[in-house]
């Protein structure tokens, strides 16, 4: 048994796929083939079903796989002992970030980061919250940016900033009127919202107290983008909710808009999230100095506490 086949039958059950496997480990899909069946032999035990598209693992080669995930992890940590030793950070990083938080925190730390740790490859995709949890617990993945808390024992969450909500409103709504607005004052048919997979739909939906649209809605617009939701208030009528980091480039008109929450003001924690036995301690903490010295001073100071219960993805 050696770790090469180990990370062979960890990248099967990851891809679901010789092909793709092989693929990803820079081998020729024989020659993974033929190294996960001598494991099969040295163990005595069938890995994979080969009979289903894509491939599943066996019962007993779930549990093979998933020691075998303990066991990578164990040894790459020997590099990160070396790395801790000789004090530097060297490796490459895989984020996984939310859209509702990417444009609006991605551009003030990448360029800063870099340049402080030349020698961290940074990888960053933009994924929903569940393709972010999936990936995180398939090792595609070394952590995420995400609103939390997930209640997912299998991943570790380090909050790292809480987020006021705002209402953004066409220059005809009502609401424009008041100084400070109420969840009650909201009228979720006139509201803008983000596709169904996105955690900040629910959020959005929970400060309304709704857990979906009325049906008797004439038009419904889905999009994936908060910037999207902005160009539909400004050129349309209605309003939609957005967390306060995307303000940062809006112009004094848009900003006359803007209407902040009377208290309980909503509230969303943001989180580096990462696997239970995560890797990468050092880069992962340097990630997280990088995002604390970029945001405004008032998002470190909320108290946990003031994160509503309605915030739960």
């Amino acid at each position: 048994m050696t770790l090469v086949q180990l990370e062979y039958i960890v990248a099967v059950d990851t891809y679901r796929s010789f092909v793709t496997a092989a693929e990803k480990c820079f081998v020729t899909q024989p020659t993974l083939s033929m190294q996960i069946q001598k494991l099969e032999e040295t163990l005595g035990v069938k890995l994979f079903d080969r009979s289903r598209q894509p491939v599943v693992p066996t019962e007993i080669g779930q549990s093979v796989i998933d020691q075998a995930r303990v066991i990578l992890a164990e040894s790459d940590k020997l590099q990160e002992i070396i790395s801790i030793h000789k004090k530097e950070l060297a490796g490459e990083l895989k984020v996984g970030v939310i859209p509702t938080i990417a444009p609006y925190l991605l551009p003030k730390i990448i360029m800063s980061f870099t340049a402080k740790y030349q020698k961290v490859q940074l990888h960053i995709w933009e994924y929903t919250t569940e393709q972010i949890v999936q990936k995180l617990k398939t090792g595609l993945l070394d952590c995420g940016i995400l609103s939390t808390p997930l209640e997912d024992k299998s991943l570790s969450e380090l909050p790292l900033f809480y987020e006021d909500f705002v209402v953004y409103a066409s220059s005809s709504s009502n609401l424009l009127r008041k100084e400070n607005v109420r969840t009650k004052d909201i009228n979720i048919d006139e509201l803008w919202l983000l596709n169904e997979g996105h955690c900040m739909r629910n959020q959005v939906l929970n400060i309304c107290a709704q857990k979906s649209l009325n049906k008797t809605r004439l038009f419904e617009y889905n999009t994936g983008s908060v910037e999207t939701l902005k160009r539909m208030v400004d050129l349309n009528t209605g309003l939609t909710i957005l967390p306060e980091l995307s303000l940062s480039d809006f112009s004094d008109d848009q900003m006359k808009r803007i209407r902040r929450f009377s208290s309980p003001v909503p509230v969303r924690e943001i989180s580096i999230v990462t696997h239970r036995n995560f890797l990468k301690r050092g880069i992962i903490s340097a990630l997280e100095r990088e995002i604390l010295d970029s945001i405004p001073q008032h998002m470190h100071q909320k108290n946990k506490k003031t994160v509503m219960e309605t915030f739960v993805n």
